[in-house]
């Protein structure tokens, strides 16, 4: 059984998107899968976008657990902090994961921003639920100009706190790439260390679920076989 995070070099890269898309592919090898968002913020009021399970179960079919959410779409510990609604709290969210773990192949684990984002008490972040629950990062980056720099300084932070880097991966390429994007997709493994695991064209999260799959399944298929070992 495995455990794997899904963080990011800032918000709106596609770490839903990525997720989902980890999700669908396990699933179509045959694979139980569970998805966690520990802390949901800026849904629900005067917030009406789609909570990050939904869209997960809505494009993969897998049915997330979410453990607190907050109104205003703010880092999770300063929105908990708004509303006056209780933090996160470290072992909560660790407790969650292991029981998900028990009874899935694979759990996923996504993120809030980057790996500096505080989720709740005490200030722990992604990297602190990495660590406690011995799983490796997903790192979803964008294509654009400064993708580079953030890749670069998020995968040395998760070093630096003795978290190992599974994968990278573009969480929306471009149907009409740049310069900069086509440059930074060959620059990327240079600049990180890391070789670059997949990319997800831009728009893949309005897809049908089927033609999602497939997707999904073209880009993570060997990664996630190749995580939880051959044959399902």
């Amino acid at each position: 059984m495995t455990v794997l995070l899904v963080t990011g070099t800032s918000t709106g890269v596609g770490k839903t998107v990525i997720t989902a898309a980890l999700a669908a592919a396990a699933q179509a090898g045959g694979r139980s899968v569970a998805v966690c968002k520990p802390a949901q913020t800026g849904v629900g009021g005067d917030y009406p976008d789609e909570a990050d399970i939904d869209v997960v179960q809505r494009l993969s079919g897998v049915q997330g657990v979410e453990l607190a959410r907050y109104p205003e779409p703010l880092a999770p510990d300063v929105a908990a902090r708004r509303s006056g609604r209780p933090m996160l709290e470290l072992e909560a969210v660790v407790d969650a994961v292991r029981a998900l773990d028990a009874a899935h192949d694979l759990v996923l684990v996504e993120g809030a921003g980057g790996v500096a984002v505080r989720l709740g008490a005490g200030g722990f972040t992604v990297l602190d639920v990495a660590e406690a629950v011995s799983a490796p990062i997903v790192i979803v980056a964008g294509a654009e100009l400064g993708t580079l720099n953030h890749s670069a300084l998020t995968i040395a932070a998760a070093r630096a706190g003795g978290v190992e880097c599974a994968g990278l991966v573009i969480g929306s390429w471009p149907a009409a790439p740049s310069l900069a994007a086509r440059v930074n997709r060959d620059e990327l493994p240079l600049v990180t260390g890391i070789e670059l695991t997949a990319s997800i064209p831009e728009g893949a999260g309005l897809f049908e679920s089927r033609a999602f799959e497939a997707v999904a399944v073209e880009a993570f298929g060997e990664f996630v076989e190749s995580l939880l070992g051959y044959p399902a």
